[in-house]
């Protein structure tokens, strides 16, 4: 299970809203004072998620510290699939206009690139329909 801390922020009867931290990677970095991009990452330190997750049995608080997980194969799933898809849009746009379709290189550049944002965007909407059925594999277990 992957672990994440996250705050209470609001309580109802059958949902809990919590903020998570969004972490970067440079926050033990012995350089981070001056590397670029651990400059740039405390210029943006306080970015959080929120999201509503379904409440367990229990009493919870508003500011309680509470542990979210997620199975990892649900992480390892949709990591698979924003990185997976597209590139395979990519490259399968870019053989079926150059070879299939016959374009000139611009032209099969330009859809190759097309598709490869689309791709994002269909993702993206796709995603979203299932934000459901993700929230349902996310637990929340209270911190002893």
């Amino acid at each position: 299970m992957i672990r994440e801390r996250a705050e209470i922020v609001r309580v109802e009867a059958d949902h809990l809203y919590v903020t998570t931290q969004i972490k970067t990677g440079c926050s033990g970095c012995a350089q981070q004072t001056v590397c670029g991009t651990g400059i740039i990452s405390k210029a943006f330190a306080d970015r959080r998620a929120a999201f509503r997750v379904v409440k367990p049995q229990g009493h919870f608080e508003t500011g309680q510290q509470v542990d979210l997980l997620l199975p990892e194969q649900a992480l390892s799933r949709f990591s698979l699939l924003v990185y997976v898809v597209p590139l395979l849009s990519l490259f399968l746009l870019a053989w079926f206009t150059g070879n299939i379709l016959q374009w000139t290189e611009g032209w099969v550049i330009i859809a190759s690139f097309l598709g490869f944002g689309f791709s994002f965007y269909g993702l993206k909407q796709w995603l979203q329909k299932r934000d459901i059925q993700v929230m349902q594999l996310l637990s929340v277990q209270q911190i002893d």
